[in-house]
């Protein structure tokens, strides 16, 4: 590469950096609590966010969606000290989604505490609001893979790892690797193969 597309892209990554750092000190006061050295990058969609609590050393990449829906007064979504989540990932809490400390989410992770209404023809899905509401719990270092689905309330223990493309609608284990659709635990990384 030559000198000036070096230092073109250079100045785009500063540019880029201190947009969304410039952004996460504007926008901080915003929120139930935003800790020290957080970034959230540009362009984000918020909602809800005076219900939602970000750590210390957070990173939630571009394209992402946090929302904190309802007229609840307590904090809907939680995202723990040293948490970092790629660009494109959606996370909508009526009640309660809470992602521990150093969770990585890949890109396309979508977390909700609630599913559509569904049941009533003739209605438009947009229309019939929500249900199954439950809370959401993403243990400390667990590690979500691309494009992973997390519904209503499931349970992801500490140090669990979900496979790309995985449906989570049932509880995972601490240091359990789960994957499919639905996913299903295929191995402890602590012992020997789960027996199918």
């Amino acid at each position: 590469m030559n000198t000036f597309a070096e230092g073109f892209l250079g100045g785009y990554r500063l540019h880029s950096r201190l947009r969304s750092k410039a952004f996460s000190l504007g926008a901080r006061r915003a929120f139930a609590s935003f800790g020290k050295r957080s970034v959230i990058e540009v362009p984000v969609r918020l909602g809800g966010e005076r219900r939602i609590a970000v750590g210390s050393d957070v990173y939630v990449g571009q394209g992402s969606w946090l929302q904190a829906i309802g007229a609840g007064d307590g904090v809907a979504i939680e995202i723990g000290d040293g948490t970092s989540i790629a660009g494109s990932c959606v996370i909508s809490a009526a009640v309660s989604v809470t992602l521990g400390a150093k969770v990585l989410l890949a890109r396309n992770v979508y977390i909700a505490d609630h599913a559509h209404r569904f049941s009533s023809p003739g209605v438009a899905v947009l229309d019939q609001g929500i249900d199954r509401l439950a809370p959401v719990l993403i243990g400390d270092g667990a590690w979500l893979g691309q494009n992973v689905v997390v519904g209503p309330g499931v349970t992801i223990g500490a140090g669990a790892v979900i496979g790309a493309n995985a449906v989570v609608l049932e509880d995972v284990p601490e240091r359990a690797v789960a994957v499919g659709a639905p996913a299903r635990v295929v191995r402890l990384l602590d012992a020997a193969l789960v027996p199918a």
